[in-house]
């Protein structure tokens, strides 16, 4: 059995302030690089990627895996036409010389489900149509990211796809690994199984979509539900990333079974249950201001971290990682103790690198993606090459390369890590590369909006979603969009839809 794998992953904010450019797949922050060809599996070996999961799948299942190509940026602005262009035609050349080398019986891609291109609102379609195009009717599986924007084209064109089941994402690789399994299981079945697809009607706020809590655990245990009826192969449930302008931004959902009956019976009552819970997704953040007054109290008496999500500057959801507002109140309110991970600015980081440890410096700190810095007089604490890897249960493996960075105190015992190439504030070894045991920390302030919750909530005495400046916004019916369908509403319970 012979199975060509690979992907292509992004997660892309219409309106985020920085497109996502080629580079940005050559160089990421906190993932394995741009890699095609033979060296695809020692790149990924060893990390938490969807992709890892399937070769591993794969190989014990005996199966002859032929690599292709695999990239992933951090979350930012839709993907420019030449980083699409460049990569998707990576991924079909090295499937043509696949196909030169032999017959394929399989496809495996580890795609995102988010990705917007210039040219291409439905990237992964866009994608799929082209893989389709070269390899026929080959069976095709997928895994996804549980924040796709699941659209009726990416049903229509792979025989099985499969989301992780979390948010904070700790199952990437069984997901891959499931999605290969189900792949092996279509070749030996010879043909394809019914399929049905649905959209829910309203937007799921980022912040509510956390499968660790209400309101969204007691969505996944009744989809495991309706999955382990019989003849069901898979309930694929898509929470949706709403800050996509296109017509299938928002909540999906696709059953396959091996009758049309059965997929579409699951399908009905998976819907009709999230239905009847919409009222359950109301948006719940606090406002910065609050939000820090309350760790100060909170944190007075703690023996553990009290943890700030930045979560409108979230870097995992196409925030540059670089305003301040949550950090000007942390240094107007006193918040001693305070650790901010992190300041995306290769500016500053720079300015640190050249002062050196132990100097005092001005800097112009953050605010490039927004105009707003915060203007301070920093003490150097610390200087790193911005390397790491990750150690939580989102990115153990991941190999992380921040560029140089650096930790700084901008006021009496409020320290700062600033780093030159952003990264979602998700593990703990981000802030141990600067000398600094999290747990030991009176207050953390995390750019994350939900996947801090992995690695940082266990080791916290409380967590406050706070709502400062930013371009992921918890609330996205204020942002411009133009390209939505209609009837869909853009907050839960409310009556005014798009139209």
């Amino acid at each position: 059995m012979r199975i060509a794998v690979g992907g292509f992953m992004h997660e892309s904010h219409s309106f985020a302030p920085r497109p996502t450019r080629y580079v940005d797949f050559v160089q990421p922050g906190g993932f394995p690089k741009l890699t095609a060809g033979a060296g695809l599996f020692d790149a990924v070996r060893g990390t938490s990627v969807p992709l890892a999961g399937a070769i591993t799948a794969g190989a014990a299942a005996g199966a002859d895996l032929v690599p292709l190509a695999w990239g992933f940026a951090n979350p930012a602005g839709p993907v420019q036409d030449e980083a699409f262009e460049r990569i998707s035609a990576l991924i079909c050349a090295e499937l043509s010389k696949a196909l030169d080398a032999g017959p394929l019986d399989g496809v495996y891609l580890d795609l995102h489900g988010a990705a917007v291109a210039d040219s291409f609102p439905d990237m992964e379609g866009e994608l799929l149509r082209r893989v389709r195009a070269i390899v026929g009717a080959i069976p095709l599986t997928i895994s996804l990211d549980p924040h796709c924007n699941l659209t009726r084209r990416m049903v229509d064109l792979v025989d099985v796809l499969v989301p992780f089941r979390t948010y904070p994402h700790v199952d990437m690789t069984a997901a891959g690994s499931q999605a290969m399994a189900l792949l092996i299981e279509r070749i030996r079945r010879g043909t394809p199984l019914a399929r049905a697809f649905r959209q829910v009607n309203f937007f799921l706020p980022l912040t509510t979509q956390c499968t660790l809590v209400e309101p969204m655990l007691p969505v996944m245990e009744e989809r495991a539900a309706l999955a382990a009826r019989s003849g069901v192969a898979e309930l694929a449930f898509c929470f949706g990333f709403p800050y996509a302008d296109f017509a299938d931004c928002g909540a999906a959902l696709a059953v396959y079974a091996d009758t049309q009956d059965k997929a579409d019976a699951a399908a009905d009552a998976f819907l009709a249950f999230i239905d009847a819970r919409e009222a359950t997704f109301r948006l719940n953040v606090v406002p910065a201001a609050q939000a820090v007054a309350e760790a100060i109290r909170i944190a007075a008496t703690a023996a553990k971290p009290v943890v700030i999500a930045d979560t409108q500057d979230n870097p995992g959801g196409g925030g540059h990682g670089d305003t301040t507002g949550l950090l000007a109140e942390l240094v107007r309110q006193g918040a001693k103790g305070a650790v901010m991970a992190l300041i995306n600015d290769d500016e500053s980081a720079a300015a640190c690198h050249r002062a050196g440890e132990g100097a005092r410096i001005a800097l112009m700190l953050g605010g490039k993606s927004d105009g707003a810095p915060l203007q301070v007089t920093a003490t150097v604490l610390k200087l790193t090459d911005g390397k790491f890897v990750g150690t939580g249960p989102m990115a153990k493996g991941n190999p992380a390369d921040l560029g140089p960075s650096a930790l700084i105190e901008v006021a009496p015992d409020i320290r700062v890590i600033v780093v030159t190439r952003k990264m979602q504030a998700l593990d703990q070894a981000l802030v141990r590369h600067v000398g600094i045991e999290p747990g030991a920390c009176k207050i953390l302030v995390l750019k994350s909006s939900v996947h801090f919750r992995a690695d940082f909530q266990p080791i916290s005495e409380a967590v406050i979603v706070a709502e400062a400046p930013g371009p992921v916004v918890a609330d996205p019916a204020g942002l411009p969009f133009k390209n939505l369908r209609k009837g869909l509403r853009l907050r839960p319970m409310d009556n005014r839809a798009v139209s």
